[in-house]
Parts: structure tokens; C-alpha cells; sequence
């Protein structure tokens, strides 16, 4: 029984982190989906929905009016939801033709606003921007070029994190999330990607559909109703949008708790996410429900370790496995104090935030149980 509990434990680890990813590299690969992009300036709507962010808003509008593409065919649309600071009264400086603000009193939520602001937009595309980021100038054209292909849906830009001074978890997180992007590309090469950056993504107007109340993760609840609906949902790497990486581990720990809620939460939205009929779905299941379903792997994995050692007669792989373990532990520790001290080692960073984020799942499904869904939080 305990030989059977390690290794189940052990290959789903390994599936998920390693199998996964290799195999749908392997896919990607062979696969090569190729998308006709084209040349093309449909009417372009960005909505930027926000809550207090006096200081980034202006800068963040005028980023997008640089941009390298037709300026009467760009119009944004600035949702504040319940700002409380001088948001709106910036905005407002920027109101005309192209920029409309809307806003209200009593905070709805991220959903909420997204559905506000799609509702004031009249372009053909819909993108969508956070208040935090800026885009590089090519950014329109390149995610506009891939809906010339009639087979796409939905498109993902890509997010660049680049070192802030001072951060303490900057370099671990920059590893993890090349980590991710690698898979995104790898699925997109396959098929669809599963979900997209929430700081920049774009849609056909026409399929958007307005998000459920209280819906956590936007940026993968849309892209997957659009790809279940029969359309391609594909990462564009040429559309950058820069971000700093977070300043502080417990900032790093909020985000990951609020993205993790949020996949609990779309099972419970999308049901058929859970039974993988399908290779969508397949890719569903593998990259973000396994990985809600890891941390609980790596406590049994530990348990049934340590009691296998202690039988008088034991396998040298099971005292291997515990010692790994263990060091491996050891390690998140010692990058805690060097964190404390402003000390980084890229390897032990990268299992401090490994770990992390492990444990931002359990949280996660701890607020999912609960019933908290308010979580959309500024995280500066």
C-alpha cells in the first residue's frame, strides 16, 4: 500500500511538471500549426479595467496612443471599478473620440468592469490590458496579424518580466514564468494554448460572451470558451507587454493564491474541464488541474517516504527519495534567509518560489471551500 501511494504520488509529480511539458513539446513539434497571418487594421477596442491606479493610468494610456498602428482605428476604454484616488480624474484628461472612461462608485469586481467596458467598445477586436504594464509598439499590429486567419479565435500576447530593484523573489519568479511560457508555446504549436496573459490577450468581438459574476480568471475562463467553441486560441510571442517582477514574496504569494482560486473556480464553471474527453481538454487537465492537485502529491509523497524508511528491510530508491526530499526542503529554507537578506541564488531561488506556489494551492482551495472569491487585488 505504502509502495503504491509513493508511486503514484512520484509519477503524477513527474507527469505534471516534466511528462507534460515534454509531450506536448514533442507534439508542438511535430504538429507545426502554422497560422496565415495578414496584414490588416480591423478596429481595434482596449479595455483597461482598474481599481486605483492614479499613478499608472496616464502612462498607461498614452503607451497605448504610441503604438504603431492607424490611430482612428483605436479606441480605449477605461473601466474604473469604485477607485477611491485620482484614477478617473487622470483618465478623464485623456477623454475623447478614442478614449472613453467609465466609471462608478461601488467596487463590482474585475468581471464586473470587463463587462462594462466590452459593452462601451465598438471595434471588431477586443484587447485586453491591465493599467500596470506597457506594451511595445508593434504590439496591435502583430496580435491583429493572427486574426487574418479565419481558424483563430482568440489571441495571447506574451509578458516580459524584467528585475526591479530590490526584488526579493524577481529572479525565481523570472525562471518559473520562461518555465511557463515554454509550455504556452508548445501548446499553441499543438492546437490552442490553454488560457492567456491576462495583461494582454484579444478576441473577435463576436465571441464574447459577458463573464459569469465574480469570475476569477478572465484571461483563461474567455480563451477557453472560445477554443471549446471550435476556434483556435494561439500565443503570439512577436506582441510583448513589460511588467516588473514582483517586490516582495508575500505579493508573489497573493497573485499565485488568486490565479489558483480561480482554477478551482472554473471546474466549477466549466464542468466538462474535468473529465479530459478531448486534447483541449487533455491540456486542461494536465497543465492547470494537475497542478492544483501537486502540492497534496508532494505531502504524500513525503509521508509515505519516511514510513517506508523506517521498515527494517528497505529499498536504497525509497532512502534516495527521502533524502532528496529532504535536501530539497532544506534548500527552500536557506533561500528564505537569503531572501530575508536580500541574498539571491538562482537555483535555490527557483525552489522558494517552486514552493511557493505549491503552497498558494492549498490556500486556494482553502478559499475555494470557503466560498471567497473576492480576490482581484492591486499588486503592486
Amino acid at each position: 500500500m505504502l509502495e503504491t501511494l509513493f508511486w503514484i504520488s512520484a509519477t503524477a509529480i513527474l507527469y505534471t511538471y516534466l511528462g507534460y511539458p515534454i509531450a506536448v513539446w514533442l507534439l508542438g513539434n511535430a504538429r507545426k500549426l502554422r497560422i496565415q497571418k495578414t496584414s490588416i487594421t480591423p478596429s481595434v477596442s482596449i479595455v483597461i479595467a482598474c481599481h486605483n491606479e492614479a499613478r499608472n493610468i496616464d502612462a498607461r494610456i498614452r503607451n497605448i496612443m504610441a503604438c504603431d498602428y492607424p490611430a482612428e482605428r483605436v479606441e480605449i476604454i477605461v473601466v474604473s471599478d469604485g477607485s477611491t484616488d485620482r484614477t478617473v480624474e487622470i483618465a478623464q484628461r485623456h477623454a475623447s473620440g478614442r478614449v472613453k472612461v467609465v466609471s462608478y462608485y461601488h467596487r463590482q469586481g474585475k468581471a464586473s468592469a470587463l463587462n462594462i467596458g466590452v459593452a462601451h467598445t465598438t471595434g471588431e477586436i477586443t484587447l485586453f490590458a491591465d493599467a500596470r504594464q506597457s506594451f511595445d509598439s508593434n504590439v496591435i499590429k502583430e496580435i491583429v496579424a493572427n486574426f487574418g486567419d479565419s481558424s483563430v479565435g482568440a489571441v495571447s500576447g506574451e509578458l516580459l518580466l524584467e528585475g526591479s530593484r530590490g526584488a526579493s523573489v524577481g529572479e525565481g519568479v523570472g525562471l518559473y514564468w520562461r518555465y511557463e511560457k515554454w509550455i504556452r508555446k508548445s501548446e499553441s504549436r499543438a492546437g490552442s494554448v490553454i488560457g492567456a496573459t491576462g495583461a494582454i490577450f484579444a478576441i473577435r468581438k463576436e465571441l464574447w460572451r459577458p463573464l459569469p459574476e465574480a469570475t476569477i480568471l478572465d484571461d483563461v475562463y474567455t480563451p477557453m470558451r472560445i477554443a471549446l467553441s471550435g476556434k483556435l486560441v494561439v500565443f503570439e510571442e512577436r506582441a510583448i507587454a513589460r511588467d516588473k517582477t514582483p517586490e516582495s514574496s508575500a505579493k508573489e504569494f497573493k497573485r499565485k493564491v488568486r490565479t489558483l482560486t480561480g482554477n478551482y473556480q472554473l471546474c466549477q464553471l466549466m464542468p466538462r474541464l474535468l473529465l479530459p474527453t478531448s486534447l483541449l481538454v487533455l491540456k486542461f487537465y494536465s497543465h492547470k488541474l494537475m497542478r492544483l492537485l501537486a502540492p497534496i502529491f508532494f505531502l504524500l509523497l513525503l509521508a509515505a517516504s519516511v514510513m517506508l524508511v523506517s521498515r527494517p528491510e528497505v529499498q536504497i530508491i525509497y532512502q534516495a527519495a527521502l533524502v532528496s526530499q529532504v535536501t530539497f526542503y532544506a534548500g527552500v529554507l536557506v533561500a528564505a534567509l537569503f531572501l530575508k537578506r536580500n541574498r539571491r541564488v538562482p537555483l535555490l531561488s527557483f525552489a522558494y518560489v517552486f514552493s511557493l506556489m505549491n503552497a498558494a494551492a492549498l490556500v486556494g482551495l482553502f478559499y475555494f471551500v470557503i466560498g471567497k472569491r473576492n480576490v482581484w487585488a492591486r499588486e503592486h
